[in-house]
């Protein structure tokens, strides 16, 4: 069954009659156009999408299945014709804003406005093969880059310059752009999670801790690897393993039935014996697709059930302030009978 097929069924259990769709990743999910001005109409018989005069050539090449208008000036003047006959019209509550759904209030005037949870998202979780393909090739992508940053890496230069020549390579190789600021963070700043990259500078002894991803065709890759300048100290040993540990036994407890809750306590309960328990803050892993932070959570609250076609990160770390952090992620999808990385850098601890 189709995207809109699948979409158009959950409307008539809701008793829907039509859907507006706003947010840009589900906009592409289900039409095809990666423009940045569209809203979609989706009714049980027709599909319309809304555009200015820029987009109507590029949006009736890449939307097929949809009728494309260009609407008047004031977009919502056009879409309200459209919306006049439809009863019952669902939106996106996550991503109107209060504004948006006062003036889609006032517009729509013989037309009740259902929230809709995420019915889209719902059905982006799992990921059809021309989805994985596209996955695969910028996970491949995000490969070479952290093969050639090897290279590149070397004391003196700054974390902002290892996170521009990531993102130069894999520009250069075909991505259409960053998943997200890339965090380079070396010594004592690898304790920061999020640590976007600085003018720091990197030196013998220290960690550099490397977040970083790209976007091909619409879909993102995400993958982290910790690199250290020189021979590491039996602590950083000890924490890196401690990490990698963690990180492996996830991966191995990925499978179709259980909860992101699950998941996410393997790689707790191995960090939380090793004595680092409030060193490990952030969840193990969310899903990647068109956004680089999507359905399914992997973290203590997460309680969807992983099925096959779903795309996860598995990403625990441990940080200790001022003094430096670990984090080792790979992107894998859910199989029938476990996970594959669609990441596959090597991930014992390598000494540059």
């Amino acid at each position: 069954m189709g995207r809109l097929a699948k979409l158009r069924e959950h409307m008539s259990e809701r008793k829907i009659d039509g859907m507006l769709v706003l947010q840009p990743e589900n906009r592409r999910y289900l039409s095809g156009f990666s423009g940045s001005s569209a809203a979609l109409l989706l009714t049980l018989a027709e599909a319309y999408l809304f555009t200015d005069f820029r987009y109507v050539e590029q949006a009736t090449s890449q939307a097929s299945d949809f009728t494309v208008i260009k609407h008047a000036p004031q977009m919502w003047d056009t879409v309200t014709e459209y919306v006049a006959k439809i009863p019952r019209l669902g939106f996106e509550p996550d991503f109107v804003t209060y504004e948006q759904y006062q003036l889609l209030y006032n517009k729509f005037k013989s037309t009740s406005l259902v929230p809709m949870g995420n019915a889209i998202e719902d059905l982006r979780r799992v990921k059809d093969e021309a989805e994985l393909t596209k996955l695969q090739q910028a996970a491949d992508l995000a490969d070479e880059a952290f093969h050639h940053i090897l290279t590149y890496i070397m004391p003196g230069m700054t974390e902002r310059q290892i996170a521009l020549e990531l993102e130069f390579f894999m520009r250069r190789e075909g991505a259409s752009g960053a998943s997200f600021d890339f965090i380079v963070a070396s010594g004592p700043r690898s304790s920061l999670p999020h640590g976007v990259a600085s003018e720091r500078l990197v030196s013998n002894g220290e960690f550099i801790t490397m977040d970083f991803g790209c976007i091909v065709d619409g879909y993102c890759s995400d993958i982290t690897r910790t690199v250290i300048l020189g021979e590491p100290s039996e602590q950083q040993r000890e924490i890196y393993n401690l990490v990698l540990k963690a990180q492996l036994a996830a991966l191995a407890g990925i499978k179709p039935g259980v909860t992101g809750m699950a998941v996410d306590s393997i790689a707790r309960d191995i960090i939380t014996a090793g004595g680092y328990a409030d060193n490990f803050g952030h969840g193990l892993g969310h899903g990647v697709g068109l956004a680089i932070h999507e359905a399914p959570r992997l973290n203590p609250s997460g309680d969807t059930l992983l099925q096959a076609g779903m795309v996860v990160t598995d990403e625990p770390g441990i940080y200790l302030p001022s003094w430096g952090g670990v984090r080792i992620e790979d992107t894998v999808v859910v199989t029938s009978t476990g996970c594959r990385a669609l990441t596959k850098s090597p991930k014992e601890l390598i000494i540059l």
